[in-house]
């Protein structure tokens, strides 16, 4: 009877993530709304959506517990992630500083990048940030603020390949891999190299981090690696073949919120599968997800480029002329890329005591061509994302809850920021 009552109790510790998903309601919720959804649900692919939605509620002691709904949700069918990888790969930086245990080196340290392989870059100075240098913290603003392609680059640099993946395999994220930079072309042997890195504090060298390769394969028997029926290469001519996905990198939607959760809900982990973060860290992250880029002074973004909804596709659309709806902020990390459209999202009014998270993918490819730009992001994809979020949103309004939640941890004075 001991033995049973302990196995129950380690049992209930279990976070509530080991759940499966309920897979009936979220398709009755299309089905309800066909005004917003048909096009989408009669497509032939349904544009490749997966969708993850997961209810929170607290009990008396503000401890959350989940229950998920899934749509179409298939880890071995391939999407490309695009810049979601950004967010794991920024949480791992800050893990390697906290690591090093190096006194004096931090997150607002000099971080100068030097090259030692083919096609490799430097960077020794960096004009959007208040004092002129790189470091892991702009980086970090500026992946989550805009999600910028060569901050990303550098932290992939930082970290190393090898460790990112590592740390996958540690948090148990098994249909993840992160094998390369975006946006550079890197492929190949490139990806296998990362640059040497040296840090400064008042200017005095305070870590060096040597050039590393990454000996390691990443394999992953996945469908849906080979798409479509041509694409432009890096020279702009047409190629009569489909595109092979099989060497990019790989982040599924469930592993994507289990990131998500892991950042924002800790407390529901084993002490051993939380992050290696400090509160401050965490403080930090918190705030520059949920920052609209045109709040901040440094790094600076100014419409017409950047826009409030600039980074929020859930809810918003991405749309340049949304204007923010009092109360709600959106705790998120997007992709955007060959088609795809994916945001991975904690949803909260601070006014309506509300919270979700919201973890979806859908892609437009209607030529079958790849790398020509002519993608339906402003059509399909992005208003799909935006009523999804809102019909969820409206949904989670009306559900009843016990316990309200309380969201402190979660709410930051944007004030003392720019207004634009």
């Amino acid at each position: 009877m001991k033995l049973y009552s302990i196995l129950l109790l380690l049992l209930s510790s279990i976070p509530c993530f080991a759940q499966q998903p309920d897979t009936v309601f979220l398709k009755k919720l299309f089905q309800s709304h066909p005004e917003l959804f048909g096009s989408i649900l009669n497509h032939p692919t349904q544009n490749e959506i997966q969708i993850l939605y997961t209810q929170i509620n607290r009990d008396k002691n503000n401890v959350p517990h989940f229950k998920s709904y899934s749509y179409r949700l298939n880890a071995k069918h391939y999407f490309y992630p695009a810049s979601t990888v950004k967010l794991p790969t920024a949480i791992f930086a800050l893990e390697k500083l906290n690591e090093l245990r190096i006194t004096g080196l931090n997150k607002q340290s000099a971080m100068i990048t030097d090259s030692a392989f083919t096609g490799q870059t430097k960077v020794t100075t960096d004009t959007s940030s208040a004092d002129g240098l790189p470091s892991i913290e702009n980086y970090i603003k500026k992946i989550l603020l805009v999600s910028d392609n060569d901050a990303f680059n550098r932290l992939y640099e930082f970290v190393g390949r090898a460790e990112i993946n590592r740390k996958l395999k540690k948090y148990r994220l098994y249909n993840t891999r992160i094998i390369g930079r975006l946006a550079v072309g890197d492929a190949g042997e490139s990806t296998r190299h990362t640059n040497p890195i040296t840090f400064y504090n008042k200017g005095n060298v305070i870590y060096k981090k040597v050039a590393m390769y990454d000996s390691l394969n990443y394999p992953m028997q996945l469908e849906n690696l080979i798409q479509g029926k041509a694409y432009l290469d890096s020279s702009n001519r047409l190629v009569n073949k489909p595109f092979d996905f099989s060497q990019k990198n790989v982040y599924s939607i469930a592993d994507q919120q289990q990131v998500l959760k892991r950042l924002l809900f800790p407390e529901v982990f084993p002490k051993e599968q939380r992050y290696n973060l400090t509160q401050a860290d965490y403080s930090f992250i918190y705030r520059y997800m949920s920052m609209f880029p045109t709040e901040n002074i440094k790094p600076t973004y100014n419409r017409p480029e950047f826009f409030p909804a600039y980074c929020k596709f859930l809810f918003y659309g991405g749309d340049s002329t949304a204007t923010p709806e009092p109360g709600i902020r959106i705790f998120n990390k997007v992709g955007d890329s060959y088609g795809y459209d994916i945001d991975n999202a904690y949803i909260v009014d601070f006014k309506t005591k509300t919270e979700f998270m919201l973890t979806a993918v859908v892609q437009s490819n209607e030529d079958g061509i790849y790398n020509d730009n002519k993608y339906e992001y402003a059509t399909v994809c992005l208003p799909f994302l935006k009523n999804l979020g809102r019909v969820i949103y409206q949904y989670e309004l009306k559900r009843p809850k016990k316990h309200l939640p309380d969201l402190t941890k979660f709410k930051f004075n944007y004030k003392t920021v720019k207004q634009n």
